[in-house]
C-alpha cells in the first residue's frame, strides 16, 4: 500500500501555485484567514465593529465607530511585517513541506531574505503551531515517555583520557528532558523539563482521570499509579508487553531526533520547547495534505497575538 506522503492527496498546494499568485490575491487570502466569519470583510480589532472604511492606497482599514486604523496583520504574529503577502504565504508552504522541519538557512535562501528574517519568521510559525496545543486535554489510551536532548560532551582524543559521559559529574548540565503525552488515534502534548518525573504535574493538568496511561519502567512515572490505570513496559526486555507499549511516543522522538540531527544540527536549550512543540504538531498532522497544513498554520498565525518573545528580537539583542 502506498504511503500517504507519496500519494497525490498529500500534495494539494505547491510553491509554483503560490508564486503565480499576485500580491492582491495573496492579500485577499490573508483577509479570508483573518476574518472568516465575515468572508474577509474587516472587523475592528479594538472595538469589534464590522463597519470599516477601506483605505485602498495603503491597504489599511479605518473603523467607523472608534476611528482606529489597522491592517490585516495588525495585532497578529505578523504585525509590522515587511515581506510581501506572497512571500509570507510561500514561507508558510516551505515551512510545512519539511516533514522533519526546515532550517532557517534554507528558508533564507528560498525567499532571498536575511538569515535573521528567516530565523524569527520560522520561530513565529512555531509559536503559532503551539497555539493549537493550549489547554488540550487527552483521554482514552495515552502514551507517555521522555527523552533527553542537549548537553553533548565531545569525547577526548586519547582513549585513556575519556570519561564515562553517563555519569552526572561528566555532563555539561545543559541536558534537558522532552516529555511527550500522546493519545492513541488523537493529539499529543510535549513539555521540556529537567527530569522525567518533573512532568507528573503536567500529566495531572492535561490527562483525564479516566484515561489509561502506558509508560516505561522509568521511576519518574511511579507516581502516576496513584491517579490512573497505568500499564508499564520494560524496554530493556521488550518493546511491547501484553498490549502495553509507547511506540507512538517513540515515533514522536524519532521525528524530533531527525529534526535535530539532520535538519537543524544543533538546538539551543532555550529554544528546545519550540522545536518539541513543532514536532508534536507535525506528528498530529502527518496525514493531512500540505495545502491544509499551510492553511492551519496560517489561520493559527492570524489568530495569534503579537509575539512577546520574537517581536523586535534582533533589536533587543543589539541593544
Amino acid at each position: 500500500m502506498q504511503h500517504f506522503l507519496l500519494s497525490a492527496a498529500a500534495r494539494t498546494l505547491s510553491l509554483k501555485q503560490v508564486f503565480r499568485m499576485s500580491d492582491a490575491e495573496a492579500y485577499e487570502t490573508f483577509c479570508q484567514l483573518r476574518w472568516p466569519e465575515t468572508d474577509g470583510e474587516a472587523v475592528c480589532p479594538r472595538c469589534g465593529c464590522a463597519e470599516t472604511y477601506n483605505i485602498t492606497s495603503r491597504r489599511r482599514f479605518k473603523c467607523v465607530a472608534c476611528h482606529h486604523q489597522f491592517s490585516v496583520t495588525s495585532g497578529t504574529i505578523f504585525a509590522s511585517r515587511k515581506l510581501t503577502f506572497v512571500d509570507l504565504l510561500a514561507a508558510i508552504v516551505i515551512f510545512v513541506n519539511g516533514a522533519k522541519g526546515v532550517s532557517a538557512l534554507q528558508v533564507s535562501r528560498d525567499l532571498d531574505v536575511q538569515y535573521k528574517t528567516a530565523f524569527v519568521l520560522s520561530h513565529k510559525l512555531r509559536e503559532a503551531m503551539a497555539l493549537e496545543q493550549q489547554n488540550r486535554r487527552l483521554d482514552g489510551v495515552v502514551e507517555i515517555d521522555g527523552a533527553y536532548f542537549g548537553g553533548y560532551v565531545k569525547p577526548e582524543n586519547e582513549k585513556a583520557d575519556r570519561k564515562d559521559r553517563r555519569l552526572a559529574m561528566n555532563r555539561t548540565g545543559k541536558r534537558q528532558c522532552v516529555v511527550v503525552m500522546r493519545e492513541r488515534g488523537g493529539k499529543s502534548l510535549s513539555f521540556v523539563v529537567r527530569n522525567e518525573g518533573d512532568a507528573v504535574p503536567m500529566v495531572r493538568d492535561h490527562v483525564g482521570t479516566l484515561a489509561t496511561i502506558h509508560a516505561d519502567e522509568g521511576t519518574g512515572w511511579d507516581a502516576l499509579h496513584a491517579g490512573w490505570n497505568v500499564h508499564r513496559v520494560n524496554h530493556s526486555v521488550q518493546f511491547m508487553d501484553e498490549g502495553a507499549c509507547t511506540n507512538q511516543a517513540e515515533s514522536y522522538f524519532s521525528r524530533l531526533r531527525r529534526m535535530e540531527i539532520g535538519t537543524h544540527h544543533h538546538i539551543a536549550g532555550p529554544y528546545l520547547y519550540a522545536y518539541a512543540q513543532e514536532a508534536s504538531w507535525r506528528e498530529d498532522n502527518r496525514r493531512v495534505s500540505n495545502g491544509s497544513q499551510a492553511m492551519l498554520v496560517a489561520e493559527s498565525a492570524m489568530a495569534s497575538p503579537v509575539s512577546r518573545k520574537w517581536a523586535a528580537y534582533w533589536q533587543r539583542k543589539a541593544g
